[in-house]
C-alpha cells in the first residue's frame, strides 16, 4: 500500500498539533526567557559583563545541548512506545536518559573550569576570558539538573503532558528574575556579584526546575514508577537511547556550535560588535522558539503515528506542522524588518554611553537576520520530523556538512576577507541553514518516507524503517 494515494487531511492535523505546540512554544519562550534575562540584566549592569556573558553562555550552551541529546531521544522512543501501549518500555528507555545525562556532565565539567584558557587561546580579550572563565566556574555546576530538566521535559512531552511543562518554565523564569535581581545588583543587603552573580542564579533556577518536575512526575504519574529501581541497568534501552541521543546531539552542536563560532568571530571585531551580535542572537532565538515547540509536537504525532503504523497520518501531519511554522517565519521576517532599532534597544541601559553605537551594528545584523528565517524554520521542521521516525544518523551528517563545510567558511569569507564584518558573518548563517534545510526536506519527502510507506517493502534493498522491539 502507499501513503500517496490518500487525499491530504491537513485540517484534522492543525487543532492536535497546536494543541501539544502552543504550551511547548511557551516553554521554549519561559525557557529561553531566562537566557533573555541574565542578558537584559547584564546589558544594564555592565557591556563589558554583557559581552563575557554572550561569550560564556555559548560555550555553556553549547555543551549543555549536545548532552540534550540523550534527553531528545527520549521523546520519540517514549512516544512510539506509548504508541504501542507499551508503558514498561517508556519508563526503561527514560530511566537510561538519566544515566546518560549523568555520565556526560561528569566528563563535560571540566572544560568549564578551563574556560577562560579556552578564550584566550582562540584570540579573545583577556577581561572578556577573565569574566567569562568566572561565570563558567559556576555556572557549570547547573549542567547536570539542567540536563535532568530536559529528560523530564522530553518524558512528559511525549505522554502529552505539555501544559505543566510550560508553568514550570514560567516558575523558573521568575525565580531567575527575582535570583538575578539580588544577586547581580545587590538588592536586599545581597552582595552586588555581577557576572558572578548571574552564574549562580541560574544554577539555582535550574535546581528548582528540576524539584518541581520530580515532585510532579511523582506525584501525578506514580504508574510510572519512574524513580523506582533507578540503579539497575536496561542496556537494551541504553544502547537504544545512545544511539539515537548521539546523532541527536551532534546534529544539535552542529548548528548550535556554528553560531557559537559566529560570536567567536564577532568577538574579533571587538567588544561592541560582539554585544550587538549577542542581543540580535537573542531576539532571532526568541522566535526561533515557536519553530522548536511545533517541531517537537511534530515529533510527538510523528512518533505516535509509527507506533500506530499510520503513514497516511504520519505524512499529513508532517505537512500541517511545516505550513504552521511557515507562517510563523513570515510574520518574524515582517517583525524583523518593521522595527529592528526598537527591538535592539531594549537590551541596552538609555543612558549607556554605547549604546547607539551597538544599536547600528545590530539593526543590520537583525535585518540580516530576516534573510534566514524560512529556511531556519524549515530546517528545523525537517529535523524534528525525521525525530519522530526515529531517523536520526542522516541530518546528523546533512548538519555537519551543511553548517560546517558551508556555513562556517561562508561567514568568515564573507565577514573577513571580504569585508562585510557582522553582516557577512550572518549571511553566512544564512547559507549554511539554507543548504540544511533543503537536504533534509529531501532527504524525507523522498527517501524516508517512501520507505515507510512500503509494506512490505516492495524492494528487498530498501526495507521499511521498523520500530524498535520491546524488551
Amino acid at each position: 500500500m502507499g501513503i500517496m494515494t490518500p487525499k491530504p487531511d491537513i485540517r484534522s492535523h492543525i487543532r492536535p498539533l497546536l494543541a501539544l505546540g502552543l504550551p511547548l512554544i511557551g516553554s521554549h519562550v519561559a525557557q529561553f526567557a531566562i537566557t533573555l534575562t541574565d542578558t537584559l540584566m547584564l546589558g544594564w549592569y555592565d557591556v563589558s559583563a554583557l559581552a563575557a556573558q554572550v561569550l560564556a553562555g555559548g560555550f555553556f550552551f553549547v555543551i549543555f545541548i549536545t548532552g540534550s541529546g540523550f534527553a531528545w531521544a527520549v521523546t520519540p522512543v517514549v512516544a512510539e512506545a506509548e504508541g504501542r501501549g507499551d508503558t514498561t518500555q517508556a519508563r526503561r528507555a527514560t530511566r537510561m536518559a538519566l544515566w546518560l545525562v549523568a555520565i556526560y556532565t561528569v566528563l563535560m565539567l571540566p572544560l568549564m573550569y578551563l574556560s577562560e584558557g579556552l578564550f584566550l587561546a582562540i584570540g579573545q580579550e583577556p577581561e572578556i576570558a577573565a569574566l567569562g572563565g568566572t561565570y563558567l566556574a559556576i555556572a557549570g555546576l547547573g549542567l547536570l539538573p539542567a540536563n535532568v530538566v530536559m529528560v523530564f521535559k522530553s518524558f512528559l512531552s511525549a505522554l502529552e503532558r505539555t501544559r505543566v511543562i510550560l508553568w514550570v518554565t514560567l516558575a523558573a523564569v521568575v525565580a531567575n528574575a527575582g535570583f538575578n535581581g539580588v544577586l547581580i545588583f545587590g538588592h536586599l543587603g545581597f552582595p552586588e556579584l555581577g557576572i558572578r552573580g548571574a552564574a549562580i542564579a541560574s544554577v539555582a533556577t535550574q535546581l528548582v526546575s528540576m524539584l518541581l518536575l520530580i515532585a510532579y512526575i511523582q506525584r501525578r504519574l506514580p504508574e510510572h514508577t519512574l524513580f523506582q529501581r533507578m540503579w539497575r541497568p536496561d542496556w537494551d534501552s541504553f544502547r537504544q537511547v545512545f544511539g539515537l541521543g548521539v546523532p541527536i546531539g551532534l546534529t544539535t552542536l552542529a548548528e548550535v556550535g556554528l553560531f557559537s563560532a559566529s560570536s567567536v568571530m564577532l568577538g574579533w571585531l571587538g567588544e561592541i560588535p560582539l554585544a550587538a551580535h549577542g542581543i540580535a542572537l537573542q531576539i532571532a532565538s526568541l522566535t526561533f522558539m515557536i519553530h522548536l515547540g511545533l517541531s517537537n509536537a511534530a515529533t510527538i504525532r510523528v512518533g505516535r503515528t509509527m507506533g500506530r503504523r499510520d503513514w497516511t497520518a504520519l505524512r499529513d501531519g508532517a505537512i500541517a506542522s511545516i505550513l504552521l511554522s511557515m507562517v510563523a517565519a513570515v510574520l518574524t521576517i515582517v517583525l524583523f524588518l518593521s522595527m529592528p532599532a526598537t527591538l535592539i534597544g531594549l537590551f541596552l541601559d538609555p543612558d549607556d554611553p554605547q549604546r547607539e553605537a551597538v544599536i547600528a551594528i545590530g539593526v543590520a545584523l537583525l535585518i540580516a537576520a530576516a534573510l534566514f528565517q524560512l529556511v531556519d524554520a524549515a530546517q528545523v521542521m525537517a529535523i524534528g520530523i525525521l525525530r519522530g521516525v526515529q531517523e536520526t544518523r542522516v541530518p546528523m551528517y546533512i548538519a555537519t556538512v551543511s553548517y560546517w563545510l558551508i556555513g562556517l567558511p561562508v561567514a568568515y569569507g564573507f565577514g573577513f576577507p571580504l569585508g562585510l564584518g557582522g553582516v557577512g558573518v550572518w549571511l553566512g548563517l544564512a547559507a549554511g541553514l539554507a543548504v540544511a534545510a533543503v537536504l533534509l526536506n529531501l532527504w524525507f519527502w523522498r527517501q524516508v518516507l517512501p520507505r515507510l510507506s512500503v509494506d512490505p517493502p516492495e524492494d528487498p534493498e530498501v526495507p521499511p524503517l521498523k520500530p524498535f522491539p520491546a524488551p
